[in-house]
């Protein structure tokens, strides 16, 4: 008996927890929320193990909101200069953290609506804070869930915020979060976007855009 597109989505979250647990498992080395802000705009078109590289020395040098409100932005960009777009992060994440400490009293908001009104923080910054930090259910959708809902058949949609509303409508909400986690863990080790294994994927049975057969 065919399955439903209900059907179908129950049965890919459960093998995706299956393979990949429910541990909430963050990418991005922090300490404390504000860590994490700053390491997420810097993750912009970067991958996670170099901002990693980046964050330590700069953490080091700046260890508050309040320390990096004030710094030389020369001095900042020669810390982040490998991360690329460095002259445009180390002005959002100075002029971040001055907002941070003026507006928030030094605490990072759990707000969406307050979070995109900090420089370089957009949706996917705000709901990567929201999800790992405040444990609120949020979506983010990287390059990794982008492709993958499409492939998945999940999504037609390839507007970032569009596809997250999608997947509001397609997961439960109690999947929301560990979604994007297992998700990236599939787009780098199985469905890589330009050698896919389709062969190797454990969802290959209930995914549309499967390029082996039988699927």
């Amino acid at each position: 008996m065919k399955m439903t597109k209900k059907q179908r989505v129950e049965k890919i979250l459960e093998l995706l927890d299956e393979h990949y647990g429910t541990e909430k498992i963050c990418y991005l080395d922090h300490e404390n929320p504000w860590q994490l802000l700053i390491a997420v705009i810097l993750s912009a078109q970067c991958t996670d193990a170099r901002v990693n590289i980046v964050t330590g020395p700069l953490f080091e040098r700046y260890p508050s909101a309040g320390a990096l409100a004030d710094a030389d932005v020369s001095e900042v960009e020669n810390l982040i200069h490998s991360v690329g777009f460095y002259k445009n992060k180390a002005r959002n994440i100075i002029l971040a953290s001055r907002r941070i400490v003026q507006d928030f009293g030094g605490e990072v908001p759990e707000n969406l609506e307050e979070l995109i009104t900090l420089p370089g923080v957009g949706r996917k910054t705000a709901n990567v804070i929201r999800g790992n930090i405040y444990d609120e259910p949020s979506i983010v959708v990287d390059t990794h869930v982008k492709r993958i809902s499409n492939k998945l058949g999940f999504t037609k949609e390839t507007d970032p915020e569009k596809v997250e509303y999608a997947l509001m409508k397609v997961l439960p909400k109690d999947h929301w979060i560990m979604y994007n986690i297992q998700i990236i863990t599939l787009g780098r080790q199985i469905c890589i976007a330009r050698r896919p294994k389709c062969g190797e994927c454990f969802l290959k049975e209930y995914c549309p855009s499967c390029e082996v057969m039988p699927c």
